[in-house]
């Protein structure tokens, strides 16, 4: 790569900022002076989003800590959603870039983007949340009860989506071959089942929007419910499940203590 290819020479537009990571943005971006063409998935505009905050007693004047906010979709939602401040942690220097790029377009005032390991960040931190999202993260740890232990430790709310493990459903959709056997583990008091997932191929791609190990371990469905309620989330609302997502089963949870 060619120094001098990193220049532009056309004139300035959101279009350009954009094009820094072209063919690698997941989402559709909104309309900001003029038409802005990234990706195809609807994380600006998202329902599960709304639905957490019909769920959750609503975003505004809250104190909200993001976890792997991607392309910062849901960080824009939230400042619309009348946020006082979204702490917002990234491990991907690429998708960071992203929301950054985000938060100019969309002169987020209200958002906070930080560079590095939240699964770190809430080993170390003292401060307390109204509430966490943590969307598209929990299937991407190695020790995702560690997770839901964390977060339990800084809110008494937290908007959960992810994939989970069931071999019918992942066999149905081609995804099996990507998992281990069933492993037996125990984290905080809490015995569960992980099943190894190797991402394969896609770690090739500059896109790539996964973990940051070259595998991850997922639970099954029952297990992640009975975590939150093993670490005090008493209150869980479930939507958004969908047996036959393309990745795997998935769904959403609203969790209060």
């Amino acid at each position: 790569m060619k120094i001098l290819d990193q220049y532009s020479k056309s004139l300035p537009s959101p279009q350009n900022i954009v094009d820094i990571f072209a063919g690698e943005w997941s989402s559709a971006l909104p309309q900001v002076r003029g038409t802005v063409a990234a990706g195809s998935a609807d994380l600006f505009n998202d329902q599960r989003i709304l639905w957490a905050a019909e769920q959750l007693g609503g975003f505004a004047d809250q104190q909200i800590l993001e976890l792997g906010p991607l392309e910062g979709g849901h960080s824009y939602m939230l400042e619309r959603l009348g946020a006082a401040a979204v702490t917002a942690i990234e491990a991907n220097s690429r998708a960071f870039l992203k929301c950054l790029i985000v938060k100019e377009l969309y002169s987020l005032s209200r958002c906070r983007f930080h560079f590095g390991d939240f699964v770190q960040f809430l080993r170390a931190t003292d401060q307390q949340f109204d509430c966490c999202i943590a969307s598209g993260v929990l299937y991407h740890m190695t020790n995702p009860v560690e997770l839901l232990s964390l977060i339990a430790g800084v809110s008494r709310k937290v908007f959960i989506w992810t994939h989970y493990y069931d071999a019918a459903h992942l066999k149905a959709a081609g995804r099996l071959k990507y998992f281990g056997k069933r492993q037996e583990s125990s984290f905080g008091g809490f015995d569960h089942s992980l099943y190894k997932h190797s991402y394969g191929s896609s770690l090739k791609f500059a896109g790539f929007c996964g973990g940051s190990a070259p595998f991850s371990n997922w639970l099954p469905a029952e297990d992640i419910l009975a975590a939150l309620r093993h670490f005090g989330f008493n209150r869980i609302e479930v939507n958004f499940h969908q047996t036959d997502h393309p990745n795997g089963p998935a769904f959403c949870l609203a969790c209060e203590k």
